[in-house]
């Protein structure tokens, strides 16, 4: 690590300004009562200040947008007030779906973010289309990348649109109650970006360079409030459920009928902190998550899509690196090795999180929730963790430090000595120049349990610089052979790895070709116990291009080196012979991928490879496609086939995984999606159809059919269905 501190020494000095010409205006305060139709003929309107001279951000980010928006706010005590008007060459839009939280990609929308506490590092976002239909997310880490970016998010807001000819209105109230701030603040900063399929435009109010991820937080302007705002007290809100579950387990020949209640409880603790309360959760409801195809020889993180977790996750989850070594990573909690060594389901008690604001400076996150104990799987009662606290540094970096602790508390007999707790300090440094041109991480964990041995650390560094035409990276990190952290993601320990990249991109002035660029990611991976053997490494050599109308192609060649220090059978085939240890493979693959234009009513990805595997060889197939009968129909299809030929006597596979999904939103309010899985890779056909009925706002009444079987047999596995009311009460 001592080679580290002077590059952060380095980069905390050399603070980078923006170089981009600030906008601003004032928001004024009305007592006058506004009524959300998207008509905007209330007199106030015309006496409101305008957010205008949109910029274009593709296909070109150096012109005014040639369809310009207008955004007009109003506040009053209790709303801030939005009408937007968005001009367009036509109405026909493309809007594949009526349900809330769409991805605003590929279709007709505005967005607009606040950085409510100025800080360029998290922002509130509220969007919605031409047909009304809204969305809410939560950015955090500055933008940097869609990590950063969680739609998971709910919030009580109005909000309605009307089509004129040549433009759309949306107007909008949303509570004060939604954001957090500090009392007397004057001052937001806020920026919008906007998807017009027609005119096949982006465009944003702040000028952002097309290097940049369009919700980056660098780039925003101001809006001034012309008094400051006041005390904002968020309503107490109760969320309670009930939920009754029929299911059954054909294996084992186990029926389940059971009856559950339970709820969360969202208490604002001033205008800055989040306390919310959970009594016997419930995630069954929650999408399932999307099967993938593991090849390697290590788990696979997936993401978090749980509401009691989403608030402020990243105080908690983006600590450390997210491939390797991530001290806390919450989808740990509420699941468990049972006594066979199955991943099991395991119910959680209760639990409380604060998060949010101290003061201009510090953030806190503080997270506890306790498990049941399943004493025929010999599953422990434990106690769950986390303290975070985050420091702003100049502009937009922080250093953030982590406490994890995972504890059981009862004398188990079939708990070992060196299972009873686990826990992690740890200390990151979080770079972000003003411009976003340098980012990075420094970081430095350390583990505690008993017996666990004297390599029980991990840390790295990732240091990119990001421009028009160059981008590259330093990134390295170590994972101690001893380190540890139950509640974390370790993808595998004693490992030193490197992993610097270059990028370089060309933007054509004429041509159908927006930007192309060469990309080059080597790699390598050290074992320390091994006398620092390099038992990996990767060569990414890759040409990629984006057109002007939206399609997309890239040509790749991975050159790799693997040594095995355990036996590995790639096709995960039971039973079958497993390439043998302490032998390293050498293999070279090649790969085409294309993406059509989302914005058509039929779209797909398609992306074969083919090359050399451990050794043997490996053709893949990966795509997807997609078609849209807006607004109320959205089907799709996504494939994955991989045929494994390896000599004899080891095993040659076929895998496949299918995964059909029917979307219908039948109105505002009800919606219906269904999701078949096939995988022979997991032996299980799956079938997962949700009907969501949202009587209220944030209100819910679920009925979910979930179904399993086996591929080979098509022998039932399990069976479940489960009517599941939930109510957002504010009190």
């Amino acid at each position: 690590m001592a080679k580290i501190y002077p590059w952060l020494f380095f980069f905390i000095v050399i603070q980078i300004s923006a170089q981009v010409q600030q906008k601003s205006f004032t928001v004024k305060f009305i007592s006058a009562e506004i009524k959300i139709d998207g008509i905007l003929d209330e007199p106030i309107w015309e006496s409101a200040e305008s957010a205008d001279d949109f910029q274009q951000y593709f296909p070109s980010d150096s012109i005014l947008a040639v369809q310009q928006t207008d955004i007009k706010m109003l506040y009053d005590d209790t709303n801030l007030y939005l009408g937007i008007k968005v001009f367009t060459e036509g109405n026909d839009y493309v809007v594949p779906s009526l349900q809330r939280d769409f991805r605003a990609g590929g279709n007709d929308n505005i967005s607009i973010m606040f950085d409510t506490f100025n800080d360029g590092t998290n922002a509130f976002l509220f969007g919605s289309n031409p047909y009304g239909v809204r969305r809410e997310a939560l950015i955090s880490g500055g933008g940097f990348n869609t990590d950063g970016f969680t739609t998971s998010w709910d919030v009580k807001w109005r909000g309605e649109s009307k089509i004129y000819d040549g433009y759309y209105i949306a107007e909008w109230a949303i509570p004060l109650t939604s954001f957090k701030f500090n009392e007397g603040e004057t001052k937001w900063r806020m920026n919008s970006y906007r998807f017009d399929t027609q005119t096949n435009e982006t465009s944003t109010w702040m000028k952002i360079p097309q290097n940049q991820l369009i919700f980056n937080l660098a780039f925003m302007g101001d809006m001034v409030f012309e008094k400051g705002l006041g005390k904002s007290r968020t309503p107490l809100a109760l969320i309670p459920y009930i939920n009754t579950v029929s299911a059954k387990d054909f294996e084992t020949d186990d029926n389940l009928n059971t009856f559950n209640f339970g709820g969360d409880a969202k208490i604002s603790v001033g205008n800055s902190l989040n306390l919310d309360l959970t009594v016997n959760p419930d995630f069954s409801t929650v999408e399932v998550d999307n099967f993938i195809t593991n090849l390697t020889r290590f788990e696979v993180a997936l993401p978090e899509r749980r509401q009691f977790f989403v608030d402020n996750n990243d105080l908690f989850a983006s600590f450390g690196s997210s491939r390797d070594a991530n001290p806390f990573f919450s989808r740990r909690i509420g699941i468990a090795e049972d006594i066979d060594g199955e991943t099991v389901e395991n119910g959680i008690i209760g639990g409380v999180r604060l998060s949010g604001k101290l003061d201009e400076d510090w953030r806190l996150g503080f997270l506890n929730l306790q498990t049941e104990e399943d004493m025929p799987n010999e599953i422990a009662s434990n106690n769950n963790t986390v303290l975070a606290l985050q420091k702003k540094m100049f502009s937009r970096s922080n250093l953030s430090f982590i406490f994890v602790n995972r504890q059981t508390f009862k004398d188990y007999d079939f708990v070992e000595e060196n299972d009873r707790y686990n826990r992690v300090l740890g200390l990151d440094y979080n770079l972000a120049s003003a411009d976003n041109t340098w980012v990075g991480k420094f970081f430095y964990h350390k583990s505690f349990a008993r017996d666990i041995g004297e390599d029980d650390s991990s840390g790295g560094m990732d240091l990119r610089y990001n421009s028009r035409n160059i981008n590259f990276g330093l990134r390295g990190n170590y994972v101690g052979n001893d380190f540890r952290s139950d509640l974390g993601f370790i993808r595998r320990t004693d490992i030193v790895a490197a992993r610097p990249f270059i990028e370089y991109n060309f933007w054509p002035k004429k041509g159908k070709i927006n930007t192309h660029g060469f990309q080059f990611f080597p790699s390598a991976i050290w074992r320390p116990t091994l006398d620092y053997q390099k038992t990996d490494y990767s060569i990414f050599s890759a040409w990629g291009a984006e057109f002007k109308e939206q399609q997309q192609v890239s040509l790749r060649m991975i050159n790799r080196f693997t040594f095995l220090t355990d036996s590995f059978d790639p096709t995960g085939t039971e039973g079958a012979l497993e390439l043998p240890a302490d032998v390293g493979y050498y293999y070279t693959a090649f790969g085409v991928e294309y993406q059509s234009d989302r914005r058509k009513v039929f779209s797909y990805s398609v992306e074969p490879q083919y090359g050399d595997f451990f050794n043997g060889t490996r053709f893949s197939l990966e795509g997807g496609m997609s078609l849209r009968l807006q607004p109320k129909v959205f089907l799709s299809l996504d494939l994955n086939y991989d045929k494994i030929t390896l000599p004899d006597p080891f095993p040659s596979a076929n895998i496949w995984l299918v995964s059909p999904r029917v979307n219908i939103t039948f109105n505002k309010s009800i919606f219906w999606s269904t999701l078949i899985q096939y995988s022979n890779q997991r032996d299980n056909l799956g079938f997962n159809s949700r009907l969501q009925w949202r009587f209220a706002p944030l209100s819910d009444l679920f009925l979910v059919y979930n179904d399993n079987y086996f591929v080979n047999s098509f022998a039932p596995r399990s069976r479940s269905i489960n009517l599941k009311l939930t109510y957002w009460l504010n009190i």
